[in-house]
């Protein structure tokens, strides 16, 4: 870097889904409908699991009901419970045990499963996120300006550009920092860096073709001993802000005056600058700079180290009170701030910001970033300008208007240690790093759309980066980082969540969501085999209970125990092999074993009625005499639990 980033920086000395969501509480019966029972199923499940019972379902359907309401600690218990009985499963269970795993913070373990998630999903060797697919990004918003180095550029430091006369928006002059040239100086008046003079500002005409003529230092009490420089003025052109390095009190440790910068407030006054004040966001143990106004000049942007910062340097903003007092500086933030320097915002008429930062992924040194302002906050993303702006050097004081302006850098091609340069913005700068993500959430017994479906997108750290909630047509959509793999998880009480892992690069991500209840309302005549997704077979002639039934009729008898007034009744049917008489005597064997069961477990005969219907009710074509496989054949031989009064 050259003399002005040692100059303004080393005066400077400068110094994940977190929270855990509760629970869902289903609302209680509404004791005037007596008839209505609540089944929640991840109850039901909880309650069959801690008897000792072990089935994929099972632990998937409690892995998920925690997963998706962010309790992680118990969503890792029971996807451990799932691998621990079999891997035979849907990828997506190994995203979700590492997303579970890294969100307790056994990272390495988390790493292990996302690994052989990659496997699963054939994501396996491919980039996940790396600088080149950014880089992408920053040359899709290149080539959008033609630029050229000015005439009045010295062998020494010329950099800044700040307007004047900005009420008509057409600007005729400029005002910027220089050190006049390599000139060597008395002693008294030199820098110490690099022995030049010290920087003053200049104002300079602005010609047609953007270049810049008759540079006269300003009038008045403005330009003093040591430096100043990054002017900014008021449409009226009689307030100007600046910055301007000062002495602070010698340390105890050291003899040695410590330089800070310091944004002074100067007034128009019988044709020059006077009346300068020092502004209360300053202070004599750290620095302020490189001040910049919104549209209203209401707010005063500025770059300071002060020890409320996020890196070395972060821009700040201070409202401006009507009597010209400042308000208490905040922070823009960890979109615009980063770990290390960000300097010399610039706001146009149009509420955007520029300005120049390290620490953001760009092409080398300080890069001109772009994003728009909204409110208090930001709209669409921080965007690196590209080139020619940028370059692999600094990149810095950024100024336009109607896509014509200025920046200075100290790239190679340069005349001095930093130069200013004239550009114009051929075409407009393109939201590029975000894509958009966008679907129809549906019920998946119904088909119809959810409304107020919540929509969560996490990084590949967990940490949410938008929420969104379906409209009454069931119709999402946001806009999540280009640049990064990202996992979308839909939640709405009283339905299953999912979740869907998508990778980065993709202009647009469409992904519908099909949910299923979990908790319903039952009424008489309806079959809690089907609400619970319960299916109870039989093997073909025989009458006992099959030991995955059981793990099925514990479901049953969970709900029935939740559910203390519900009674069945219970109706066991055969296939149509064999002869009617036989099917009618084994379908009312298999209702006795059934019932008993459910009775030796702890539920009182009184709640149960039941009988056989043999081959009378077959659920598909398979009757006497019609060929079927076994699989069409063991749909029939089945047991149903109907809700009576």
């Amino acid at each position: 870097m050259k003399h002005i980033i040692l100059i303004f920086i080393s005066f400077f000395i400068l110094n994940s889904i977190s929270s855990v969501a509760q629970e869902r509480k289903l609302k209680k019966a509404n004791k005037e409908y007596e008839q209505l029972a609540y089944i929640d199923a991840t109850k039901v499940y909880l309650e069959v699991a801690e008897s000792g019972y072990k089935s994929k379902e099972l632990f998937e359907n409690l892995g998920d009901s925690y997963y998706f309401n962010a309790n992680y600690k118990e969503a890792r218990k029971w996807y451990k419970e799932l691998f621990s009985l079999t891997e035979d499963v849907k990828p997506v269970y190994f995203l979700r045990y590492s997303q579970s795993l890294k969100a307790i913070g056994n990272d390495e373990i988390s790493k292990q499963w996302f690994d052989k998630y990659a496997i699963k999903a054939n994501l396996k060797g491919k980039e996940f996120e790396n600088a080149n697919d950014y880089l992408q990004i920053i040359n899709q918003n290149s080539d959008r300006y033609t630029i050229k180095n000015l005439d009045i550029n010295t062998e020494g430091i010329d950099f800044g550009a700040a307007y004047k006369d900005k009420d008509t928006y057409d600007y005729k002059k400029i005002v910027f920092a220089t050190t006049g040239g390599v000139t060597k100086v008395s002693s008294k008046r030199r820098n110490t860096w690099d022995g030049l003079s010290f920087l003053n500002l200049y104002e300079a005409a602005v010609n047609e073709d953007g270049s810049l003529s008759n540079p006269i230092k300003i009038e008045g009490d403005v330009n003093r001993k040591f430096h100043e420089s990054s002017a900014v003025f008021t449409s009226d052109g009689k307030t100007m802000y600046f910055t301007r390095n000062n002495s602070s009190p010698k340390s105890k440790r050291s003899k040695k005056e410590i330089q800070y910068l310091k944004i002074y407030r100067a007034h128009w006054v019988n044709g020059a600058w006077g009346n300068i004040e020092d502004l209360s966001i300053n202070g004599d143990n750290y620095s302020t700079a490189h001040p910049a106004l919104n549209p209203s000049e209401d707010k005063l942007y500025f770059v300071s180290d002060v020890p409320q910062t996020i890196g070395q340097t972060d821009i700040f903003m201070a409202t401006i009170n009507k009597d010209g007092s400042l308000g208490k500086p905040v922070n823009l933030g960890e979109k615009i701030n980063t770990k290390g320097r960000e300097s010399f915002p610039y706001i146009t008429k149009d509420n955007e910001l520029y300005f120049s930062s390290d620490g953001h992924y760009g092409l080398g040194g300080y890069d001109v970033f772009y994003v728009k302002l909204k409110g208090n906050g930001y709209e669409g993303s921080l965007i690196n300008v590209g080139k020619p702006i940028n370059s692999s050097y600094d990149d810095f004081a950024f100024v336009i208007d109607n896509h014509k302006g200025f920046v200075s850098s100290n790239r190679i091609d340069g005349k001095g240690y930093d130069d200013i340069y004239s550009f114009v913005e051929n075409k407009d700068i393109k939201e590029l790093s975000k894509s958009k993500l966008f679907g129809v959430v549906t019920d998946a017994n119904t088909k119809e759309p959810i409304a107020n479906a919540t929509i969560t997108v996490l990084d590949k750290n967990n940490n949410e980066v938008a929420t969104v909630k379906t409209d009454t047509k069931g119709y999402y959509h946001t806009l999540v980082e280009r640049s990064k793999t990202h996992l979308v998880k839909v939640h709405k009480d009283k339905y299953d969540g999912d979740d869907m892992f998508f990778e980065k690069n993709l202009e647009e991500i469409s992904y519908n969501f099909e949910l299923s209840k979990n908790v319903v309302e039952v009424t008489q005549g309806e079959d809690i085999a089907k609400l619970l997704n319960v299916i109870i077979f039989f093997d073909y002639n025989k009458s006992n209970i099959r030991n995955d039934a059981k793990v099925e009729l514990e479901k049953i008898i969970a709900t029935l125990k939740q559910n203390p007034s519900i009674k069945l009744d219970i109706r066991s049917h055969t296939d149509s092999r064999a002869n009617d008489n036989y099917n009618m005597g084994l379908s009312q064997k298999r209702n006795k074993a059934t019932i008993q069961y459910i009775v030796n477990r702890g539920i009182s005969s009184k709640r149960l009625t039941g009988k056989g219907y043999g081959e009378s009710q077959l659920m598909n074509k398979c009757s006497n005499g019609v060929p079927c496989d076994e699989k069409m054949h063991q749909a029939n031989r089945r047991s149903e639990f109907i809700i009576m009064e």
